[in-house]
């Protein structure tokens, strides 16, 4: 474009003006090219310098004209232009774009590149590395000046603009506050004009950026911004002043000029030079009383390169009303050149640094708040990309970007933050278990509370709120990991205090373990998964409780019926039907793999063969099945093979037991629950006898159709509930009912000899029961456990829908444990008393180890009896099944013969009636 510019015919073909061969105008655009590089070049490079780059390129792209017209290389003017790439190496044009001065002229005027030796052209190129380095190594020294430079101007600003401007000190007020926004405008050009070429320079060249300058770059950037920020901040009184500013600027040019109009006109000689010159004053004057547009400000300009001819103006003069007009040409466009100056666009193409700023902002978070600068600054780089054509819609791009940025973000940042609380906080909770060593003068800290002081980050149409996205992380974490354990939960709410003690969040209540008024597992969760709930949980009978099997935590879980009841207040009596249904599935598949068991050809014969043999000797036995007899049975089932834990098929026979038992436990705790449940609910009627009917009472008082409603719905609530907690819901019965008919068929008859194998299960269960309470006082606890009244509750139902409790009682099973206990403690300690008199301690100890032993195992049998008595009561064991049927059938005859009483007194009334 530059070319076809410059390439143009510029002489006229019909024989009219010759440019290229007019000399005179040739030694005029040489001199005027050399008058302004002498303007240019005396700012280049000084704190002062202001637009004296972009006037340099022009200057080279005149030079390149006048060469292409002329064909004229004035050599030392040349070699003036290149030496200024000692002071400015590279000049970045716009965003990325860099522009080198030796690379465009040379390649602009070829003829030219001959008049330079390879020594000087290779020596700016070494410059330009030399450059390069200096600036890497003073880049952090910069940052500093910079620093305290911009912070000072800041507090300037503050001063100036807030205090009350007074009218005997107003025109010097005025020239402070112009002063102090040109300063601004100048540190925004030096420290744009040190980020673009530093950025741009080490792009082009290809060279890799160190940690330290890319962090004193973003800094730099955040200054960039700071000062932007300042402006706009203050921009209604700036607005206001910059009026007031631009005015008292016009005056004193408007002094000066009319000072040397009077010099003219004072003057008698006339001439038409000097009117000229007079005439250009006057112009001049004319414009500047009026409002500060560019216009006018051009034609100031103008008149006054006129108006200055002549020696109108004394050098004293001069310099001031220069001044001052460039203090206006900076005054009335300072928004605009503030902003262009503190343009950050160019970071799109340098984006690789962010990921670096926020890793360095992570680190050190006390100055967490230069973050709004840092994205004030990557938004710039949106209105240039509105412009791309590349793609079928700029949004594509503009999604890309976003995404891109808030991808680094959460990575480097947010992440990064969440995991650094979650792991402050949980080392803080858990200080007991002293894992790492946090001495704060050993391994440091970070005040990471910093970051939730900010304000919400605007970038593209969302506010990133970190407060908001840590709490979120926390909530989110801390829910989903109590979901999974949730007797963690106190460790948690914990954690959640801590955080809004230590970090100032606003946590979320989980409200779990769900739906519950109590800490426990929730009657839903235990429903869904009641496979899992009767093998990990222990039944006590007694107390009506689950204990936790084992646990990786200092506690174990309970539930009791307080639980259960919390969970059908929250879910409604409902789910207690609903649950007896998951437990009729669940038991369903129990007793095939029972029945399974039971057909075994091992197990069968055996049963058979101690069936046949206690018939035999039952009446030399005096009725009592042998102990050794049930002995012999569990060393006969384990030579038939192990698992690799080490458990018999007598083994998982007994947990299949126990498990059918804890199911019949948690249907005795839902009933339990539910009554408490009703019992709690209607404890506010006062008598449960004479419960009022209120839609009869609404109806007489004629109330409306909402309270009539409401009044029904009432009744509705009190008669369920009174029928509730009367009388309960007979679960275990509808679960003997349901599944002893097939259980007694004789299809099952493999299943009637279940009585005889439960003398080998209980002395199974009272060895696991023994040895699961010595652990208790271990060390490794695994295993450990004091209760499993599962199993009693299990042999107990399984005998009722086998109709064998007498079956079962005819064994006597437990009176000849008892004997046989008892007779060897007898011996033991008639033993002992022969012993004590030889007085051989070791002797002695071991017999007592022994009593003690068969003390225990006695307890235990007792304890099993009993446990076992308890749970028959249940399922009514004094009761056989055809009893239970004939007390059926009696019942029906009575509902029949009073439904018929009650229609024949409905007849003979009828006559009456008529």
């Amino acid at each position: 474009f530059f070319f076809a510019c410059i390439e143009q015919q510029f002489d006229s073909l019909n024989g009219g003006v010759s440019v290229s061969k007019n000399s005179t105008f040739a030694e005029e655009f040489a001199h005027s090219i050399r008058s302004i590089f002498a303007n240019v070049e005396a700012k280049l490079g000084e704190p002062s310098e202001i637009d004296q780059r972009d006037k340099y390129v022009g200057i080279c792209g005149l030079f390149v004209l006048h060469f292409q017209i002329f064909r004229t290389i004035d050599k030392k003017f040349y070699k003036s232009l290149l030496d200024i790439c000692k002071k400015v190496p590279a000049i970045t044009l716009t965003a990325n774009i860099i522009w080198f001065p030796d690379n465009f002229l040379i390649q602009k005027i070829p003829a030219a590149a001959k008049l330079l030796d390879r020594k000087s052209l290779q020596a700016i190129k070494i410059h330009r590395d030399t450059f390069l380095q200096q600036k890497a190594q003073s880049l952090t020294k910069d940052v500093q000046s910079y620093y305290v430079f911009v912070s000072s101007w800041m507090m300037k600003m503050e001063s100036i603009l807030s205090k009350e401007q007074r009218m005997d000190k107003f025109a010097e007020d005025l020239t402070n506050r112009c002063n102090v926004f040109i300063q601004g405008f100048l540190y925004a050009y030096s420290i744009s004009t040190i980020i673009k070429t530093t950025m741009n320079l080490y792009m082009s060249m290809q060279k890799p950026m160190t940690k330290t300058s890319v962090k004193a770059l973003c800094r730099l950037v955040e200054l960039l911004k700071a000062i932007e920020h300042m402006f706009y901040r203050r921009s209604m009184v700036v607005a206001d002043s910059v009026s007031h500013i631009t005015q008292h600027l016009q005056h004193q040019a408007l002094h000066s000029i009319s000072v040397a109009k009077k010099r003219v006109i004072s003057d008698k000689k006339y001439s038409e030079q000097r009117l000229d010159v007079l005439s250009a004053l006057v112009l001049a004057e004319n414009t500047l009383n009026g409002p500060s547009t560019k216009q006018r400000r051009l034609i100031v300009s103008l008149a006054l390169s006129v108006g200055t001819q002549m020696k109108t103006f004394k050098d004293e003069e001069l310099f001031p009303l220069q001044v001052v007009m460039k203090k206006l040409d900076l005054i009335s466009e300072l928004r605009e050149r503030v902003q262009t100056q503190c343009d950050c666009c160019f970071l799109y193409w340098h984006r690789a640094v962010f990921p670096i700023y926020l890793d360095d902002v992570y680190e050190n978070a006390v100055d967490a708040a230069r973050l709004h600068y840092m994205f004030s600054a990557l938004r710039d780089c949106v209105p240039a990309m509105m412009h791309a054509r590349h793609l079928e819609s700029y949004e594509i791009l503009l999604d890309c970007y976003d995404k891109e940025i808030m991808e680094i973000l959460n990575e480097h940042l947010l992440d990064k933050l969440c995991k650094e609380i979650e792991k402050d906080l949980r080392l803080s909770v858990h200080t007991h278990l002293k894992l790492d060593d946090r001495n704060p003068f050993k391994v440091g800290m970070k005040d990471l509370a910093l970051f939730f002081s900010l304000n919400p980050i605007r970038f593209f149409n969302r506010f990133i709120d970190i407060r908001a996205y840590v709490t979120h992380y926390l909530d989110k974490t801390f829910y989903n990991l109590t979901t999974v354990a949730l007797h963690d939960w106190a460790t948690y709410s914990e954690m959640r205090n801590l955080a809004t003690q230590r970090y100032g969040l606003v946590m979320t209540e989980a409200h779990l373990p769900s739906q519950t008024l109590e800490q426990g597992l929730d009657v839903l969760e235990i429903m869904r998964n009641i496979h899992i709930f009767v093998s990990r949980y222990l039944y006590n009978l007694n107390n009506q409780i689950f204990i936790e099997r084992t646990s990786n935590n200092k506690h174990l879980n309970t539930i009791n019926i307080r639980h259960i009841a919390n969970s059908i207040r929250t879910h409604g009596t409902g789910i207690m039907n609903t649950t007896v249904n998951f437990t009729y599935q669940f038991l369903k598949k129990k007793f095939y793999i029972f029945s399974q068991f039971m057909y075994d050809e091992h197990i069968k014969s055996r049963l058979i063969k101690d069936i046949r043999f206690f018939r035999e000797i039952k009446d030399q036995n005096d009725h009592k099945y042998p102990f050794d007899r049930a002995e012999k049975f569990n060393r006969g089932i384990r030579k038939l093979g192990i698992t690799p834990e080490g458990q018999s098929y007598l083994d998982q026979f007994r947990q299949l037991i126990s498990q059918i038992g804890n199911a019949m436990g948690y249907v005795r705790m839902i009933r339990s629950g539910g009554l408490h449940c009703s019992s709690n609910a209607i404890r506010f009627v006062p008598d449960l006898e004479d419960i009022v009917n209120f839609e009869e009472l609404v109806k007489e008082e004629g109330l409306a159709e909402e309270t009539l409603k409401a009044a029904r719905h009432l009744d509705s609530v009190l008669s369920d509930h009174t029928r509730n907690s009367a009388e309960g819901t007979e679960y275990f019965k509808m679960l003997v009912d349901v599944f002893a008919p097939e259980f007694r068929r004789p299809k099952n008859i493999h299943l009637r000899n279940f009585y005889i194998i439960v003398p080998p299960l209980t002395l199974n269960f009272v060895e696991h029961s023994i040895s699961c309470k010595e652990k208790l006082n271990k060390k490794n606890k695994i295993g450990a456990a004091f209760t499993d009244d599962g199993f009693a509750m299990g042999v107990a139902y399984i005998l009722k829908l086998l109709d064998q409790y007498r079956e079962f009682d005819s064994l006597h099973w437990f009176q000849s444990v008892r004997e046989k206990y008892l007779k060897e403690i007898r011996a033991v300690a008639k033993q002992q008393n022969v012993q004590s008199a030889s007085q051989d301690e070791k002797l002695l100890q071991t017999m007592n180890l022994t009593q003690k032993r068969l003390d225990v195992y006695l307890q235990e049998f007792e304890l099993l009896y009993f446990s076992l008595s308890s749970a028959r009561i249940f399922f009514r064991a004094d009761k056989t099944a055809a009893e239970e049927n004939q007390e059926k059938k009696e019942k029906e005859e009575e509902t029949k013969t009073s439904n018929g009483d009650l229609s024949d007194s409905t007849v003979s009334a009828d006559p009456v009636v008529k």
